[in-house]
């Protein structure tokens, strides 16, 4: 309930201009959890740390809310709109087990250990209002962080890791045709769409920025706390908590099962 991805400033710049009408209907959204744990994984039993036990026996997108939160927001889930389907896939699992084979394993015990968690799971959502959703997990091989935040509408694009946005009433179409004189173009333009961005980001201080995940963990304390104070609704509900979360089991069936498509309650009981 304490997502904070979801106030990250990109993801939010993204969300005011879809809400703009910026980047007309939007029509597919995608996110990843991108980040190399190999060492934090084996390291479970040294630390403590809960995934050890979960990649030995599960096989699942078992971490959907820093992809998935951002996109359910800008997508209105539970506000207007909700997930429907689910399907998922997983690559083998080897990242694992040859990394316990190296000198950054901390756990040597863990040398010849078989793990169920595929090393790459990808989940297609489908939506209420028609739009789809693609999510990518990858944390067991050598990657570098990201989250791959992007949406496409009829209007434009925008995508993380480029820090870029693409409006199409703002670039000379044939661009799009000449990708990296495009990207070279376009990339961390993001900045010259400042005006769409809340007031936090705007005026953020170094200090903010240092209190934890590049200024997004102070927002998000700053937003919950405002609306328990103030009796207003919370940002993050349980609707969504619930929402989310499902993602990991039901990602955990479809994959048992070949692939089949789940389908995602609606735990507003028929009011989202």
């Amino acid at each position: 309930m304490l997502e904070n991805c979801c106030f990250n400033k990109f993801e939010l710049l993204v969300t005011s201009l879809a809400r703009a009408g910026k980047l007309g209907e939007v029509v597919h959204c995608h996110g990843a959890y991108r980040h190399d744990l190999r060492k934090e994984v084996l390291g479970g039993n040294v630390n403590r740390h809960y995934r050890l036990d979960n990649y030995e026996k599960r096989c699942a997108e078992n971490y959907p809310t820093h992809e998935l939160g951002p996109i359910a927001k800008l997508l209105d889930i539970n506000r207007g709109n909700r997930m429907m389907t689910l399907t998922s896939v997983a690559s083998k699992a080897a990242g694992l087990e040859e990394f316990a084979k190296t000198d950054g394993n901390p756990d040597k015990t863990l040398i010849g250990k078989k793990f169920k968690q595929g090393d790459i799971v990808s989940t297609i959502i489908t939506c209420a209002n028609g739009e789809t959703v693609t999510l990518t997990l990858n944390t067991t091989l050598p990657v570098y962080y990201s989250r791959e935040f992007e949406a496409y509408g009829t209007k434009g694009l925008c995508r993380q890791e480029e820090n870029l946005v693409a409006i199409e009433s703002d670039c000379d179409m044939e661009e799009f045709w000449d990708t990296d004189k495009f990207v070279l173009k376009h990339i961390n333009n993001a900045e010259n769409y400042s005006k769409y961005l809340p007031d936090y980001w705007r005026n953020i201080t170094q200090e903010e920025i240092d209190l934890g995940h590049g200024g997004m963990d102070l927002y998000t304390l700053t937003t919950f706390f405002n609306a328990a104070i103030n009796g207003e609704e919370m940002p993050v509900d349980v609707y969504d908590a619930a929402s989310w979360a499902c993602i990991t089991a039901l990602s955990e069936q479809s994959i048992a099962t070949g692939g089949s498509v789940q389908p995602i309650p609606d735990f507003t009981c028929g009011k989202w």
